[in-house]
């Protein structure tokens, strides 16, 4: 009989007992119990849409039921149909102008098991992966990995993203460069010139490799189709050919099409590197469901696709516009906040910046986590701190996401914030 002052030994393995959760996820579960009690917020925090705001669009559901009225439900080739990676391969030669085979395309159930893919099939455990924070999961993945994580913190003064030059003291002997744009969760993308000069150091360092284990990147564009206000989306291989070799995208129609539960998502790049993901993904299972996919096949190639992108475009447009203006109204009255306008994705940068402030209960806001749940309490708004995409925890910017956003729930967001910071000592 085990002594009760011994401490107890863990019932599962290490990864899984050091594993840290979601800290988005810990929120939003925060919130929605909130509401479940009745109390009233907005809850601005998951990066997904509300169905009610924004439908998945008719065409495409009825192209997914329809081809479930056709038997389609039995297992998908574990790559992918080839209806769908014809399609994808013809829309990215005819969208940005790269020419990919459909050898060179890999589907999966949404982003993320292809983003765990990239890690798993170029990354070895105790290398490298280079990333900015703030940005989304890179640490989750690096440590499912095993790998060694190198943070590299991104400013204001940039827009949240990384430089060349701030990158450039990392990449020697690093396994990935992960990156994405536009970014989650800063809402912001790259320009031609900040591509071009990162690209330029990857081409540098692998040219030193001199055919070793290359330096890779890793391109999450699923946000592409949502750049706003005349952004132009950039990517590495448009910008200079020569990173063909070494670049990885991830793409899917989860957020063009507000489609997150649909789980359509698809990487393309170097054929080795494809083939080898492929088969980790066989392994996992972790295929797109066959319906979903000859459905999204055939709506890629119609001009209805088109129709859906541009209409949820402006909506997204919409919200995050008017949740900067209204941020820059309260900047305007003397209030302590900011925003960068969005140029894509759904979200929006604010700073919010009360730490350090006592609350009517004489209550000090020590960091982050405190602003976040005073506005939660206070302000019936639910927003998420940049600490929880790798930043440091006395930041004091945070993410909007318009998902859940009718347009009606903004004054409702901006007069809820104003009264909160109101009663601050």
């Amino acid at each position: 009989m085990q002594d009760a002052t011994t401490s107890a030994q863990p019932l599962v393995s290490g990864l899984a007992e050091h594993l840290i959760g979601s800290e988005i996820i810990r929120i939003a579960g925060e919130i929605n119990h909130r509401i479940a009690q009745g109390e009233r917020i907005h809850n601005l925090t998951i990066g997904d849409f509300s169905p009610a705001v924004f439908p998945l669009p008719e065409r495409f559901r009825d192209l997914i039921q329809e081809a479930y009225g056709e038997g389609l439900s039995n297992y998908p080739p574990a790559n992918g149909v080839v209806e769908l990676l014809r399609a994808v391969s013809s829309m990215v030669l005819r969208s940005q102008g790269l020419d990919y085979g459909t050898d060179a395309v890999l589907v999966a159930g949404g982003a993320r098991p292809l983003i765990y893919a990239t890690y798993m099939a170029v990354v070895n455990p105790g290398e490298h992966v280079v990333y900015p924070v703030p940005s989304w999961n890179n640490n989750h993945y690096s440590y499912l990995q095993g790998a060694q994580k190198v943070e590299v913190e991104a400013t204001r003064e940039n827009r949240f993203l990384p430089t060349a030059e701030e990158l450039r003291p990392h990449l020697k002997g690093a396994a990935l460069l992960a990156l994405c744009s536009p970014l989650n969760p800063t809402g912001t993308s790259f320009t031609k010139e900040q591509l071009e000069a990162i690209c330029d150091l990857v081409l540098e360092e692998n040219a030193r490799r001199n055919g070793e284990k290359p330096l890779y990147l890793m391109y999450d564009q699923i946000y592409r189709d949502l750049v706003l206000d005349g952004t132009v989306h950039v990517d590495p291989v448009s910008l200079r050919p020569a990173m063909r070799p070494y670049t990885i995208y991830i793409d899917g129609i989860s957020k063009s099409l507000a489609a997150t539960g649909v789980r359509v998502g698809w990487a393309f790049g170097p054929v080795q590197v494809m083939r080898k993901m492929a088969a980790i993904l066989g392994h996992v299972g972790a295929w797109a469901p066959k319906p979903e996919q000859v459905a999204t096949a055939r709506f890629l190639g119609e001009d209805a696709y088109g129709a859906a992108v541009a209409k949820h475009r402006t909506m997204v447009a919409e919200r995050v516009n008017g949740y900067h203006h209204g941020i820059q109204q309260l900047k305007e009255n003397g209030y302590p906040v900011d925003s960068i306008p969005s140029q894509g994705a759904i979200y929006l940068s604010v700073r919010i910046g009360i730490i350090g402030r006592t609350t009517p209960e004489g209550k000090v806001l020590h960091d982050a986590a405190d602003v976040t749940y005073y506005l939660i309490e206070k302000a019936g708004v639910g927003i998420v701190p940049f600490f929880a995409f790798g930043t440091r925890r006395d930041s004091d910017w945070f993410r909007i996401s318009v998902g859940t956003t009718r347009m009606d729930m903004v004054p409702g967001v901006m007069d809820g914030l104003r009264k909160a910071i109101d009663a601050l000592n």
